[in-house]
């Protein structure tokens, strides 16, 4: 099995500059994904995402975001050390396209970097793994929590 990309195709029913702000905005992303954001969505802005408390177990997580293309693009990296500038090799690297399909949004979500973070096997499949089932949670909640901004007719 290739532990290198993972790719998810969702389709959201609200217009691409609503999904946008939900996949970009750290006030709309603490709502489907971590528990804490602290960046600006502009590119080269640095923060951290934080999962659970830290405290107890929780993570805080590096993060910067690499490109913003309203409202079709959202990029960033991820898991970088806190004292190191993301780059290929020290994170990994996800991106939200947005393409309007119908009356909703067609959102590709793409994570690539695993193998160039240099792990052994064992860790590459570990944690691989542990991204695909995240994202698979994580995502699932992005509909329904966009389902709660969206007006109905």
């Amino acid at each position: 099995m290739e532990f290198g990309t993972i790719e998810r195709e969702i389709h959201i029913d609200a217009s691409p500059e609503i999904v946008f702000e939900v996949v970009s905005s750290p006030d709309h992303l603490k709502e489907w994904w971590p528990d804490e954001a602290h960046y600006s969505p502009t590119p080269g802005s640095s923060g951290e995402i934080v999962f659970g408390d830290p405290d107890a177990g929780g993570q805080a997580v590096q993060f910067t975001v690499v490109d913003v293309r309203p409202p079709r693009m959202f990029s960033f990296r991820w898991t970088h050390p806190a004292d190191a500038v993301a780059v290929e090799g020290n994170s990994l690297f996800v991106t939200f396209e947005l393409t309007p399909s119908g009356s909703g949004t067609l959102l590709k979500m793409t994570e690539t970097g695993f193998r160039e973070m240099g792990w052994e096997a064992a860790v590459l499949e570990k944690e691989y793994h542990e991204h695909v089932t995240g994202w698979d949670y994580f995502l699932s909640r992005l509909a329904p929590y966009v389902a709660t901004l969206e007006p109905r007719p």
